[in-house]
């Protein structure tokens, strides 16, 4: 026959180890929680800005890389064409989004480490802490931009296209 005190005393012991470890995993887990929120905020509030090599042209870009502000600079129209500085804002923008990308990825690298623990592999059925984390937003990144051809120019006269009638 067993003794029902000492089989008592063995079930409160391995009860008061399964306590302790569950509370070491949820102590762990709402750590985890706090890491994956500050680095979630740092993500959101990455901005990059971009300026064209003529200074024409400014773009800023958020951490989706959304265009959240172009600038133009006073002399941006002279002696070019739509054409050419749509290519030139396009150039731009795409630099920043590049650089946005750059620092999103620094600032999602520890998180995407992996967890040092991970609950899905000890408990059935819990989601893991990987699915949680989130993934940078995807941006194709094209060496150079698609260029239409460019239309004949009738601007070799020097002229400004703003000081022709019809702008």
């Amino acid at each position: 026959m067993t003794d029902p005190t000492g089989r008592r005393a063995e079930l409160e012991a391995r009860n008061a180890a399964m306590r302790e470890q569950v509370d070491s995993l949820l102590g762990e887990l709402r750590e985890k929680t706090a890491e994956l929120r500050e680095t979630q905020a740092q993500a959101m509030a990455i901005t990059a800005t971009a300026v064209s090599k003529d200074g024409a042209v400014r773009a800023t870009v958020d951490s989706a890389g959304a265009l959240t502000s172009l600038e133009l600079s006073a002399n941006a129209f002279e002696r070019t064409t739509p054409d050419k500085l749509a290519r030139l804002v396009t150039e731009t923008v795409q630099q920043a989004i590049a650089k946005a990308r750059t620092e999103l990825n620094e600032v999602l690298a520890p998180a995407q480490q992996g967890a040092s623990i991970d609950l899905s592999e000890m408990l059935p059925g819990v989601p893991s802490l990987a699915d949680l984390i989130p993934q940078p937003p995807v941006v194709p990144q094209s060496s150079t931009p698609p260029r239409r051809p460019a239309p004949p120019s009738d601007d070799d006269d020097g002229d400004s296209i703003m000081d022709r009638s019809g702008w």
